[in-house]
Formats: structure tokens, sequence, C-alpha cells
């Protein structure tokens, strides 16, 4: 790629970044929380509609994912998860195709008066866009938008097919991508601007969900001594679940990517409920956890471990011992997932790629990370052969209060994000 042409496309991306702020502050106003995605979904698909892409939107159907390596198990129906991808096909077909892929779904915004200003009434001040989703990830989706906008503007486009993916379930399942490789979207690289303030992700974490639920005795609070308390219960056994969280993060069990953090995997009880009525000894409890993986480490094996270690617990109970917890698994199984591993040319060719887009936008050098997350890109990188670049803005708060993206490093992402493409696919005029 020329010098000219890098000077260009950054020119390009200037000139339209107001409307690319726009753009992130409409999207952001949204509440796509789980299950309430349509609406953004229809703003996307118009968007990518009213730049001439063939656009595809469709409604997820569990059974056409759930035999899939990498599906996660689901409770509640589907008939509101949509995913919509914008389809550009390159004339030539010269160029190597991509993935632009990133995730509409949020999630929960919590208590709002914890919140500086509405979380779904989107504010720009000192140079950060502050509401839900507009880090985490809805700045990514902007980037990829306006970075395809930038090639236009300068009379190109992609001389590989590029595949624009708009998805749902990120933040639970993942089985929004995975449904997009069900649909038959692959290509000879991903890119993925989750928020990680510029650099290169080189693993990721693998994810577990389940349910822990219990049951007691009920009874008048006048006569505890004769009931037994679901929710007490549930006490021991997280504690044994946070020994077995201290086992895992050991050194001897920690892959290269990991050797330097003391504790990269957490378990995290996310959510608890039980009883009925104040007075009344509980007689019932349900508690939600989340655990992290290794890359490598098997979901099956740590599954047994989990059930072991809640079940061993349970034991010493001398109620649950006659009334064992059951397990319920939803939400993620997903497993860990690490492009540092990644050894074949195309991983090379993407990240050099990626590497000098960065250095000709920033003047640096790529810092790479190993993230204590999970993304959607292992059902690339593990399932179809896809070298997948994680590579996003500064965001903070994410998932937090006051969740704001920083909008200079979102102007510098959409840089990199537009020469990469140039550099990745090739060009032709339009």
């Amino acid at each position: 790629m020329t010098d000219d042409l890098k000077t260009r496309l950054c020119d390009a991306v200037d000139a339209n970044f107001d409307q690319q702020v726009k753009f992130l502050s409409d999207l952001t106003a949204h509440p796509s929380t789980r299950g309430n995605e349509q609406s953004a979904q229809d703003f996307m698909a118009a968007e990518l509609t009213t730049r001439g892409y063939e656009v595809d939107r469709w409604q997820i159907d569990i059974e056409d994912i759930q035999h899939l390596p990498g599906f996660s198990p689901v409770l509640g129906p589907y008939d509101d998860a949509v995913n919509v991808v914008g389809v550009h096909k390159a004339r030539s077909g010269r160029g190597k195709s991509l993935i632009l892929n990133g995730h509409i779904d949020v999630v929960p915004e919590g208590p709002l008066d914890m919140w500086d200003s509405p979380p779904f009434e989107p504010r720009v001040a000192d140079g950060w866009l502050y509401g839900r989703g507009g880090g985490d990830m809805k700045a990514g989706l902007a980037s990829n938008l306006f970075a395809l906008d930038a090639l236009t503007a300068c009379g190109f486009a992609p001389a590989g097919d590029v595949f624009y993916q708009s998805v749902v379930e990120e933040e639970c399942t993942g089985n929004g991508a995975l449904a997009c490789l069900a649909r038959g979207y692959t290509a000879d690289a991903a890119l993925i601007p989750e928020p990680f303030s510029e650099h290169l992700v080189t693993a990721q974490l693998g994810v577990v969900w389940f349910q822990v639920h219990l049951k007691g005795r009920p009874t008048h609070v006048a006569y505890a001594g004769t009931g037994s308390n679901a929710i007490e219960a549930a006490i021991p056994l997280i504690q044994a679940l946070h020994e077995m969280e201290h086992r895992w993060n050991a050194a001897e069990n920690r892959p290269d990517d990991y050797a330097h953090m003391d504790h990269a995997l957490n378990l995290n009880i996310g959510k608890i409920e039980g009883g009925d009525w104040t007075s009344s000894v509980p007689a019932w409890c349900v508690f939600d956890v989340r655990m992290g993986l290794f890359p490598g480490q098997s979901i099956e094996a740590a599954k047994a471990e989990i059930e072991q270690v809640i079940l061993d617990a349970a034991r010493e109970n001398a109620f649950l011992r006659n009334a064992l917890p059951e397990i319920v698994y939803h939400g993620f199984h997903a497993e860990g997932y690490a492009l540092s591993q990644d050894s074949s040319d195309n991983a090379a060719m993407a990240i050099s790629a990626l590497e000098q887009a960065h250095r000709s936008v920033t003047g640096t050098t790529l810092q790479r990370e190993a993230i204590t997350a999970t993304t959607d890109a292992r059902f690339f990188g593990l399932y179809a052969d896809t070298p997948a670049l994680v590579y996003g803005p500064r965001a903070e708060a994410i998932h937090g209060f006051n969740e704001r993206v920083d909008l200079e490093s979102l102007r510098r992402i959409t840089k990199a994000t537009a020469m990469f493409i140039a550099d990745w696919c090739g060009t032709e005029e339009v």
C-alpha cells in the first residue's frame, strides 16, 4: 500500500469522524440487552443497506447450531435472537477475504441512580462517549463500518470478499458468531475490535456458566433449628469453589501466555436468589457462577471437577448429604483461544499487516496482551481455522457504571482498520 493511500484513508476517516461519532451515539441509544437487540439490528441493517451491501438478516435457530463445536446451552427461547451480516463481494476476487465481526448485545445497566447520566442517553464529554455498550462494543462496530467507508471515500473497495457481522449473544453464549459459521460465513482472517486499548489480544480465557440449585427444609423462623436454611447452605459450597479457583490458578497449571499472572482465572458468584418469606427458613436457593478456564483446558474435565467439588462440600452438610445440589449448565461453554499458538502463514501475515497499520497510525509498536476475558474470536480460531485478531479502542468501566470509550482512540483504530483492510484484502476501484 502506498503512502499516498495511507494518507488519503486517514484524511477520509477524519473528514467523516463527526458522522461516525453520531452513528455511535445513535447506536448506543438502542438498549440492546439480551432479547432486546432487534431495534439496534434494524438500525445496523438499514445502515448497511444504505451503503449498498447485500444484507442477510436472520433469526438464529438452535437446531442449526446445537450439534456444532462451541455451542453453549440456553435456557430461554431464541425467537428474539437475530443476526445481521453485510456482504461485500469483490469483483476481481484477487485479494484475501475478511470477516469484520462485532456484537450488538450489551449487558444490563444496573441501578440507574448509580449512573451520572442515563445509560441509554449517550453523551460526549472531554473526548469520551458515555453510555452502556458504547465501549463494549458498539464503538468496534462503528470502527469496522467507517473503515470501509474510508475506502469507499477514496474510490476503492476491498479486492477480497468482506463479511461485516453484527451478532447477538456474545455476552452470554457466543451462539451468534457460531450461527454465522453455520450459515457459511468463513474467510481468511477475522478482525474483532473489542475494547482492549489498541493492543493485539494474543490469548483469551474460556468461560463456563452454571447454576447450583439447593433445597432446604422450611419452617417458621421461631423453630429455625428444626429446619434447614437453603441460602446459608450455599456458603460452604461457594467457599469450596473458591478453593478450587485457587488451585486452578497455581503456577504449575498456567500456560505460557498466562505464566506471569498470579490470578488469571476468576470465579464470580454473579447472582443469588432464594427463599419466599422473611420469617420462614428458606426452602430453596439458586446461585449463578462464572468460572474462567485456560486455553487448552478441557471443558468436560473442568465440569467434572466443579461437580465433584460441589458434591463433596455438600456431603459435609448433615442436611445436604441427603438432598444433594443440582447443577445446571446454561450460557457460556467457551474454550480458551490463543492466537499466539497459531503458526499458520495466514496468521503471521495478518498479524504483520495489522502491526504495520498500527505503526503507520500511531508511530508505536503494536503491544500484545493476554486477556482474562473471552471474546467471539474463539469460534474463528478454534473451529474455522481462521486467525482472529482482537484489536479495538480504549474503553473504561465496561460492564460497570458510566461506561465510556475514548473517541481519539476510536479514530486511531478506524484508521488502522482501514489500512489493514486495504493491505489484507487489496483494493480495486469502485
